[in-house]
């Protein structure tokens, strides 16, 4: 399942996106750091980045990505909930990392950023999950 791979370039070579570089880092500094990193793999050779791959190959690629994803988180979600362990906990947090990596992918592909996301999360935060709900189905 987890394969270790998001951000793959080439055979064994990952993006780099690194939280101790400084310590003032944060998540919304990673995640600008990674976005800023998928966003110049556009236009980049498909044969030498994997991202530059993923555009190429066009939205329906992007989003079958992940949804792969997706369905390989939860199933170690499911693994986790079955069977607690470090080895389960860090399959997940890959899987996990695995989608969101590929959803920044499919963000950028469309027009998005991930501080559209946080956005729309400071938006919700403090509403109750029913009211934000009822909300949205109520449009």
């Amino acid at each position: 399942m987890a394969t270790g791979r998001s951000g793959l370039e080439k055979p064994g070579h990952h993006l780099q996106v690194s939280t101790m570089s400084a310590p003032t880092s944060n998540t919304l500094d990673v995640l600008a750091r990674l976005a800023d990193v998928i966003e110049s793999r556009k236009g980049g050779d498909p044969d030498k980045s994997y991202v530059a791959r993923l555009f190429h190959k066009g939205t329906d690629t992007i989003l079958k990505k992940v949804g792969e994803e997706a369905t390989e988180a939860v199933i170690a979600a499911k693994d986790m909930a079955a069977h607690a362990s470090d080895a389960n906990r860090k399959a997940l947090v890959g899987e996990l990392a695995d989608l969101w990596f590929h959803s920044m992918v499919a963000m950028s592909h469309l027009g998005l950023s991930p501080q559209d996301v946080v956005a729309e999360l400071a938006r919700r935060e403090g509403l109750s999950g029913l009211e934000e709900f009822a909300s949205r189905t109520a449009k």
